[in-house]
């Protein structure tokens, strides 16, 4: 009997609290959503997972020697996983359409607005003292992020600036972007009109090889001398995609955007899921995170159709709006919207590639936002 004693003592369910196992219902959710209904599985579900052994009783597989915990040290205090991740999908990226229409660089630096309002209002809520909003700038800082849509963004600037809100903040990130389809056309159609859903656009110009390959290298040195915050993000990106255009590199590019990204997102994913720990996640400072990173979100999306709008009065050469709300960085899931709202209104109208200009823009902006937003709080 004092053998099976001390067996039940050291196991796992004598030690449980309630909180642990709310968690552990939380990421089988995660999980769920991720294979039931495709939301971002290929991150949900190494998040889900990573946080059930997170919580896991007397396992400490989130502390000191434990697996998780390692695994978070390597990659995310020191920016290394989100940095590859970038360096990956500028192997993916086409710029092709942005450079075809560069005005479209106005609506991607538009859909930033999210960020740095969200960032004042919540300053501003921690200022009023607002229950669950007690916020200090580099916290602020790492909530108004999430209205980037843009996940190993959210994860660099928490990882630097407030590390304990790293699990909230990256599950409110990535939530919203695989909710990007429930959440944007609302907002779309609400601040458009039929008419305006249905303005057909003129057939992008033919970018050249040497237009795609230049652009990288520019964009990197002209972020690195203006906002060196910004450049390993920035950079890291511009190589991923100069290896793309080159043309001589053909198997670091197809490694950089499938094995290595690939293996990196289970490792991001695993690191984050190790924050989800009762403990760190069950606060009443995340219900505030999730409300501030749904209004940073939607303030972006809003702020690039209103900025489609106004480029509309100013110029002879009809905007769709809708492409407007794909300058948020939910690369392509935020353009594939536009294109959908915008057949709705006309089933002749393909917007696709036009909304992808923007798209991609969102993915530098959001890196120049996160730049910024290093040099203020960090």
């Amino acid at each position: 009997m004092e053998t099976l004693s001390k067996l039940w003592f050291s196991t796992g369910l004598y030690h449980i609290e309630p909180g642990q196992v709310f968690m552990m219902l939380v990421c089988f959710g995660l999980i769920y959503l991720a294979i039931r209904k495709g939301f971002e599985p290929l991150l949900l579900i190494p998040i889900g997972f990573g946080g059930l052994l997170a919580n896991i009783p007397v396992a400490n597989m989130a502390e000191g020697a434990g697996i998780l915990h390692l695994v978070y040290e390597v990659g995310l205090p020191t920016g290394v996983f989100p940095l590859l991740i970038f360096m990956g999908v500028g192997a993916m990226t086409d710029f092709g359409p942005m450079l075809a229409n560069p005005k479209t660089l106005l609506l991607g630096a538009a859909a930033q607005f999210g960020i740095f309002g969200t960032l004042l209002g919540a300053l501003a809520l921690s200022a009023l003292g607002v229950p669950g909003m007690d916020f200090s700038l580099q916290e602020a800082a790492s909530i108004a992020i999430i209205g980037g849509a843009d996940g190993p963004t959210s994860i660099f600037v928490t990882a630097k600036l407030a590390p304990d809100l790293l699990g909230p903040i990256a599950v409110a990130a990535y939530s919203y972007m695989a909710l990007v389809p429930l959440i944007q056309p609302p907002i779309m159609r609400a601040l458009t009109s039929k008419k305006e859903r249905a303005i057909v656009m003129t057939q992008l110009r033919h970018v050249s090889h040497t237009e795609k390959m230049v652009f990288p290298l520019m964009l990197a040195v002209l972020v690195a001398l203006v906002l060196p915050d910004a450049a390993p993000l920035v950079g890291m990106f511009a190589f991923g995609n100069l290896l793309r255009e080159c043309g001589v590199v053909d198997r670091l590019a197809d490694t950089a955007r499938n094995a290595l990204i690939n293996i990196v997102t289970i490792f991001l994913g695993l690191a984050v899921g190790s924050k989800l720990s009762a403990d760190a996640f069950l606060h009443l400072k995340t219900l505030g995170i999730m409300l501030l990173g749904i209004v940073a979100f939607a303030g972006g999306t809003a702020a690039g159709v209103i900025m489609a709008k106004i480029m509309n009065r100013l110029s002879k050469d009809q905007i769709n709006p809708l492409i407007g709300a794909a300058g948020v960085s939910a690369v392509p899931m935020a353009a594939r919207v536009a294109n959908k709202v915008g057949l709705e209104a006309n089933p002749q109208n393909f917007l696709l590639m036009h909304a992808m200009g923007p798209n991609v823009a969102g993915v530098i902006g959001s890196a120049v936002a996160a730049g910024i937003l290093l040099n203020m709080a960090g």
